[in-house]
């Protein structure tokens, strides 16, 4: 239910092979309203509800539907709820923008677009002007490279940020007390994850559109119940491709197997690494030495020649390579058609302000990071020295 998938043709309408129930979808009936920012009043939100407010609500009906086979240990059950927020919109319970006051708030430290930075790295944002409380402002030349909006209004759409984040944590938060009221904690395992990270005016940049840092580290915890109860936090590196094969395994199914470089006749495969070898020792050595993602510039999808932006995060650099990319029906990167480079060193400039990649002392690192990302996840993976050959774990 709610956004599991992107709806629509890209996932096949919510891939409805993967699911034994009819997909839920809850409306929002304020989109209309056409307003970035839109604090609801209790009185409001009774009357109308909120997107998230109708999933939890759906999410809840559905745990009291399978809690009696749960219980009795019948029938397991998966639940994939989707919440909406803090995708703009922004709308959201009055109440909680008590948790954020303007005063309290301050400016992102680096308002400002990395020194050095390719222009192809940069998102236009100039869609957030459309909307009327933000036409009321008059802004011009929104989205351009170093644009700011002005302060009160920055710190505004921050709280809004803060306060969808909240009141999404408030509708999660009644989701699991359901799951606890129910029995069921003890033997479920919650995974809980976004989709992506944001900017809230670091860079100058906002949405999602960027492969920098603040773009690409988003959420992801999992609880299983007997292993993580007291807490685990690790500093390796994980991606949200090694999400499924942790619950393959945490659920005791059988191992996924690892995707070969062709996969697209392989019905059944993975690219990710379970991470329940880090719920039991998360300073784990054997471990993959990079997380990669990528987003495009240009085209419509990849239906077409565009310009793709593949990024790569080590323990100590974030590196990325803007190339040519060629769409349907060949979908292959150019490698050697370099459109920009970025290259940020995480032990210096954890903020991403400046560029490195022209830098001379830098030289041998980014020829090391290229060869790296070209070699890609499998690159990546932990590996072992045996008979003079080398084995991935």
């Amino acid at each position: 239910m709610g956004k599991i998938f992107h709806p629509g043709p890209s996932s096949g309408s919510d891939d409805p092979v993967s699911w034994t129930d009819p997909y839920t979808h809850a409306t929002d009936a304020y989109i209309t309203n056409n307003l970035l920012i839109e604090a609801v009043s209790e009185e409001r939100a009774k009357a109308q509800p909120l997107q998230d407010q109708i999933l939890a609500e759906s999410a809840i009906q559905a745990l009291n539907e399978v809690a009696p086979e749960a219980r009795s240990g019948e029938h397991p059950f998966f639940l994939a709820v989707g919440f909406r927020k803090p995708h703009i919109t922004w709308n959201f319970p009055a109440r909680f923008k008590d948790y954020y006051p303007l005063e309290s708030l301050k400016l992102p430290p680096n308002y400002y677009a990395p020194v050095g930075m390719p222009a192809i790295a940069w998102h236009n944002f100039s869609n957030l002007a459309l909307y009327k409380d933000m036409q009321t402002y008059h802004l011009t030349n929104v989205g351009n490279i170093n644009f700011t909006f002005p302060t009160t209004l920055t710190l505004e759409m921050r709280q809004a940020y803060y306060s969808c984040v909240s009141y999404v944590d408030y509708e999660l938060g009644r989701v699991i007390d359901e799951l606890d009221n129910l029995g069921l904690t003890n033997n479920t395992i919650i995974a809980f994850w976004g989709d992506h990270g944001w900017q809230l005016g670091e860079h100058a940049e906002w949405l999602k559109q960027t492969n920098f840092e603040d773009a690409t580290h988003a959420p992801m915890m999992i609880r299983v119940p007997g292993v993580t109860d007291h807490g685990i936090v690790t500093e390796k590196l994980t991606e949200f491709v090694d999400l499924y094969p942790t619950l393959v395994e945490a659920a005791g199914l059988p191992k996924l197997e690892q995707c070969p470089p062709d996969s697209q006749n392989v019905s059944l495969c993975t690219e990710g690494t379970s991470m329940v070898p880090l719920m039991t020792n998360p300073t784990l050595e054997a471990w993959k030495t990079a997380a990669f993602s990528q987003y495009p510039r240009g085209g419509n999808g990849l239906d077409g020649d565009i310009v793709m932006g593949y990024s790569m995060r080590t323990d100590m650099y974030r590196y990325t390579e803007w190339i040519n990319f060629k769409g349907r029906p060949i979908y292959k990167p150019m490698w050697d058609q370099l459109q920009g480079v970025e290259l940020y060193d995480h032990t210096k400039d954890p903020e991403e302000n400046w560029n490195r990649a022209d830098d001379p002392s830098y030289k041998d690192v980014r020829v090391e990071l290229s060869r790296n990302l070209q070699l890609g996840w499998r690159g990546a993976l932990p590996s072992r020295h045996v008979g003079g050959r080398q084995h991935h774990l």
